[in-house]
């Protein structure tokens, strides 16, 4: 079976999925095929990485109860 190549835009649509562990093992392939592939889409999830980490940090009674309820509500419906 041969598979497409994943491009660029669809890298940035599986970024999540990848990092959850939600891709099935032919995406999973295809993405981490692409990575080898394209330095920028490997700085673009480094990037997206430190992001995570760096938000993680952040305790949720730091934030104002307003202003988390908007950010969740901007992922939620992100797409």
């Amino acid at each position: 079976m041969t598979t497409n190549p994943i491009d660029c835009n669809e890298l940035v649509e599986l970024v999540t999925s990848y990092l959850d562990g939600t891709l099935d093992l032919e995406d999973r392939a295809r993405f981490d095929m692409h990575l080898l592939e394209c330095d920028g889409c490997e700085n673009y999830l480094q990037q997206f990485r430190s992001t995570i980490a760096t938000v993680g940090k952040i305790g949720a009674d730091e934030f104002d109860p307003g202003f988390r309820n908007r950010l969740i509500d901007a992922f939620r419906n992100w797409r």
